[in-house]
């Protein structure tokens, strides 16, 4: 059952993601017994997300920094609090265009997500150690 409670931003569990991406837990399952999911994700100048669809729906706001979104293999470039909405099974990612950090907020709409990398057809669960960007 879900509880109430206060992630405070400096008591996060911070998972390295390879290139120096660093992504933190917000609520989820395992933080407050949510049946969403949320986090933030940084990167540094010149990563990126490789192209990449989830079980569950996604909601991302960029917060900083200059990004470009692929979905289904179109492009657009996003500037900070623009929000991406990708539905569950859509291949898409991340690019950081910026000279500096991008950092993102995701929320999916599941306690239990996966990630398939469309390269090379592995799913992995979200943030267990097969999910990396490198």
């Amino acid at each position: 059952m879900a509880q109430s409670k206060i992630m405070k931003a400096d008591e996060l569990d911070v998972v390295q993601r390879g290139d120096g991406v660093e992504t933190a837990v917000l609520v989820s399952n395992k933080t407050c017994g949510a049946n969403t999911t949320s986090g933030t994700t940084s990167f540094p100048k010149g990563t990126k997300v490789p192209v990449h669809q989830h079980n569950c729906d996604e909601q991302v706001v960029l917060l900083e920094g200059d990004a470009e979104v692929e979905i289904d293999g179109v492009c657009a470039r996003i500037k900070p609090m623009d929000t991406v909405f990708v539905e569950a099974g859509t291949w898409h990612r991340f690019v950081n265009m910026g000279d500096g950090p991008m950092k993102i907020l995701w929320v999916y709409d599941s306690p239990e997500v996966t990630r398939t990398f469309q390269e090379s057809g592995e799913t992995v669960g979200h943030l267990t150690g097969g999910d990396k960007v490198n």
